[in-house]
């Protein structure tokens, strides 16, 4: 059952990995940790928490799904949420874990296929046009959005190999707050708007906390001296007994409790009785120099 549950899972976490970004013709793009410009496939996990890569199987061929399985054993497969990582197609997998077993053409359509930990359900696949430019690649306009471009053409539409494939230079709302509020009095009475807001609520939520505990005192007061009727409670002040008198009890319920309030003390008192014999020579009225005489 255990295994079930963990395999179950895997598997739900792995549906929220998405082909991101292929480029197929690098000649002077990204480079490997060889040094090498080889295509690479760029995968990108959607979800809010981390997913493990580890099993799973990456593929150009629709005929064999588990053509290079991603190996267990390698901690860097773990993506973390909203995060990327990068595949070389290379077909060198003797040189890591990234480096797939298969190599992609530019100059036909190249199918790109994840699979899961099984090999028979498909999580993600891309199909990347052919002829595609040096150092081009094809994209989703928005990390894991269903729509693909093509990026490389201008540095507003450039390649972005382990990273957001939207990227702004400009918060657009800031700059608009700033060209309608450049004195900022709206944003003043907007954060003094949200701070009387929130002790508002807090005020209501405090008085409302404090009637419910006020009356399920009152009830159980009531319940204590025996008395059923409201009006007769009220009579006899029962349950509204002032603030300090409940401090009183609590503070010395904390003194009869705590052990460690006060010291322990002899019930012994010892005087010791100090004998101090005089001397001239302590005296204050005699000197060592003789005042002179007029």
């Amino acid at each position: 059952m255990l295994l079930a549950f963990s395999a179950s899972s895997f598997a739900q976490g792995v549906k929220s990995l998405r082909i991101n970004e292929v480029l197929v013709n690098n000649v002077s793009n990204y480079e490997d940790d060889y040094g090498v410009h080889s295509a690479w496939i760029e995968i990108y996990n959607t979800a809010f928490a981390s997913v493990n890569l580890r099993s799973c199987y990456l593929t150009n061929d629709k005929n064999n799904p588990t053509k290079y399985p991603i190996p267990k054993s390698d901690v860097l497969t773990k993506i973390d949420p909203r995060q990327h990582t990068l595949f070389w197609a290379d077909g060198m997998p003797n040189r890591g874990t990234f480096h797939v077993s298969f190599k992609l053409d530019s100059t036909t359509t190249n199918w790109i296929g994840l699979y899961d930990a099984n090999g028979k359900t498909l999580i993600d696949s891309v199909t990347v046009p052919a002829n595609m430019k040096a150092n081009f690649s094809y994209a989703r306009e928005e990390d894991g959005s269903s729509k693909w471009v093509v990026k490389g053409a201008d540095d507003k539409n450039y390649v972005t190999p382990n990273t957001n494939n939207l990227t702004q230079d400009k918060n657009l709302k800031v700059d608009a707050f700033r060209t309608h509020d450049q004195a900022g009095i709206g944003m003043s009475i907007i954060a003094m708007g949200v701070v009387f807001c929130g002790l508002i609520l807090l005020y209501l939520a405090f008085r409302i906390v404090g009637n419910i505990a006020k009356k399920l005192s009152k009830r159980n007061a009531m319940k204590a001296h025996g008395i059923t009727d409201k009006k007769e409670a009220d009579e006899k002040a029962i349950g509204s007994e002032p603030g300090e008198i409940f401090a009183v009890i609590a503070l010395a319920l904390h003194e009869y409790q705590d052990t460690n309030v006060h010291d322990i003390e002899e019930t012994i008192l010892t005087i010791n009785k100090v004998k101090r014999n005089y001397s001239p020579w302590s005296s204050k009225i005699y000197t060592l120099r003789e005042t002179p005489r007029r």
